[in-house]
Order: structure tokens, then sequence, then C-alpha cells
């Protein structure tokens, strides 16, 4: 029960930047099924199930976020590999088969499960009797549960899942024929190793790292309505200095460069008065506002930030000076490496998103 997200995180599709693909996928599985259930009849089915893969900091849990909020009339089961496992014998795979129960109990009802490349690996000589058992209970679940969830609309069903570093999990001595990763290889008996991971997941979303407008929408995201002074042309330029930067790097350049004008304040050692809006009264302009300036600026007063009144300082604005300045100081995360393998990953088994 605690895994059922209450409350909404308020995330619209609008403030996904990118990603367009993903998002139709998400609506045509999830969010069309429930509101008009009277569209998927007959053979028309929708997706049972969506895995994102791609690198970390992209974008998938986000997705996931949005699709709370925007999926209001159904249950939404936020699941992490740490709800699911248990020191106790034999209580990870009952919390496995509860936690498909209670979506039943709740329907319509979606299953977000968060890095499920953790609870599914690859089968082999060296894992834990726990380990097999949790890994056959979830994939019985995610084959036979859904199946029998799908009969009548109103129980509809879905899930989603991300998976952020499972495709490095390649199997070791492959030479002559292209290394697949070993999530899918979940049924030693199907004729492809793919086959099995494909009955559990229907559809496979590749998100990749943002392409420059997707970069430039994320800047304007993450700046908000915080004081600035950044034009559009500042954006683009911003954009264009950081291909190869994942969502996430951009997010940690965008909130270190917005503690600038903190820091400024913080080592200032002269502060001058200036014109601007009161702190005490909403829409009444006084003149004896503080804010920090250089030793030699005209009114300059030697001060710290201590001796400023709470109610009377005015921060300087961020300015495109602060991002580059962050900007030089955050390196991507992700590396060619890393996007070669996800690459190759997807000509096997994924989707362009």
């Amino acid at each position: 029960m605690g895994a059922i997200v209450m409350e909404k995180p308020n995330v619209r599709w609008n403030d996904v930047a990118g990603l367009e693909g993903a998002k139709e996928a998400l609506k045509e599985a999830v969010i069309l099924p429930i509101k008009f259930p009277h569209l998927f009849t007959g053979k028309r089915t929708p997706w049972r199930g969506i895995l994102l893969f791609g690198p970390p900091g992209t974008g998938k849990s986000y997705l996931a976020k949005a699709v709370a909020t925007e999926a209001s009339n159904s249950t939404f089961f936020s699941i992490s590999s740490s709800d699911l496992m248990s020191k106790w014998l034999g209580e990870s795979e009952k919390l496995v088969k509860n936690l498909f129960e209670l979506a039943r109990q709740h329907k319509p009802s979606i299953i977000f499960i968060d890095e499920v490349d953790s609870l599914c690996g690859s089968r082999n000589e060296n894992e834990s009797e726990a380990a097999r058992r949790i890994k056959t209970e979830f994939l019985v679940q995610m084959q036979g549960g859904w199946c029998g969830w799908v009969k009548g609309q109103e129980g509809t069903a879905r899930s989603a899942a991300t998976m952020s570093w499972a495709v490095k999990r390649f199997r070791k001595g492959a030479t002559e024929q292209r290394e697949k990763p070993s999530w899918s290889q979940h049924c030693s008996s199907s004729p492809h190793p793919c086959s099995a991971s494909a009955h559990r997941f229907e559809k496979r979303i590749y998100i990749p790292l943002p392409e420059e407008p997707a970069r430039a929408q994320m800047f304007n995201l993450h700046l908000g309505n915080t004081p600035h002074n950044l034009s559009e042309a500042n954006i683009h330029e911003l954009a264009r200095k950081t291909d190869g930067y994942s969502g996430a790097d951009i997010s940690i350049i965008v909130r270190d460069a917005l503690m600038q004008p903190v820091r400024k304040v913080q080592s200032a050692t002269h502060f001058k008065k200036v014109h601007g809006p009161s702190r005490t009264t909403p829409g009444v302009m006084v003149d004896d506002l503080l804010t920090p300036c250089s030793p030699g600026d005209p009114g300059a007063i030697e001060m710290t930030w201590m001796e400023v009144p709470g109610d009377k300082l005015l921060e300087p604005v961020v300015c495109m000076a602060d991002m580059l300045r962050s900007l030089a100081t955050t390196r991507p995360t992700v590396n060619a490496e890393d996007l070669l393998k996800v690459k190759k990953f997807t000509e096997d088994f994924g989707q362009e998103g």
C-alpha cells in the first residue's frame, strides 16, 4: 500500500522537454485506454508493458511522474527494487505477488518499476536461490498476470519500467556474434534471447540524450521564474555548448548557476543602496535596498552580508556569466563507450523514442 502514489506529482507532458515519441507511446498505452476504453475493443488492445531504457538522467523516471499526473482516474504504483526485496526467505516473491494482486484490486492501475534490471538480470549458476525465485515470480506475474487482466477494459492494468545501465551487463566470451544484453535472457528455451523479454515488455523505447531544442527548453524550464537576464540567444548558445549532456546534467548546471548570486552575497565586502520592490509591502518600490557591489562603485558601503537587514537585501540576478561559470565546472556523466553500447542494444531490441 505504501507504493501507491497518493498525491499527484504535478508534472505535465509540457514539463518534459523533447521525448515526443516516448510521450506518445505512453499516452497510447496508458492514458487513452483509461479515458476512452471503447477505442480498445476486439483485436485492438493497448500495450501491456513498456520498457524505457537509456543513459541515466535522460528523463525516464520524470516521464513516469507525468503519467502519474495525467492518469487521473487510475491507481499509480511506484516501485523500486528495495520495495520488493526482503531478508526473509520467501518474503520477496510474496511481495511481488502481492503487488500485482493489489493492482488488480485497485483497477485500473499502473505499475511503474524503476531500474527493473536490478530485479531481472541474467540467470546464472552463481546467483542465490532467493534471487532466482523472486526473478521467476516477477516474470510469471508479468507474463501471466497481465493476460488475465485485459479481458474487460474496466480492469485494464498497465506496466512501465525503466532500465538505465542493464545494457552494460553483456555476456562474457562472445566473439563470433554480437553480444546480447543479459536482461533479455530470461528464458533459456526461447528460440531467440530477446523473445522472452519482448513478451513481458511489448514496447521498448530508447530514451536518448536530449537534442539541442530539448536542451534549450530544459534551460528555460529549470530557470523557471527565478530572476535572470538571459536572452533567448543566450539560452540557445548554452544549448549548443551542452552537446552530450543529459537532462540531469543540465539541471545541475542551472542549479549551480542559481546559487551564484547567493555566493556573491556571501563573499561581498561592499554593498550599495538601489531601487527595487519592497520585501514587506508588495507592489511598493523603495530606494533603500542593498545589493553587493565592488569597493570602487559609487555609493559603496563597506559591510558584510551579516550586517544587511533581512528585508533589505536585493540579490543579483542570474546572468550569462553565472551559467558559463557553472558549465565550465560541470562535465557530462555519459561517455561515448556507454552510448555505443546503448546504440547496439537499440538496434537489436529497441525503438527510437
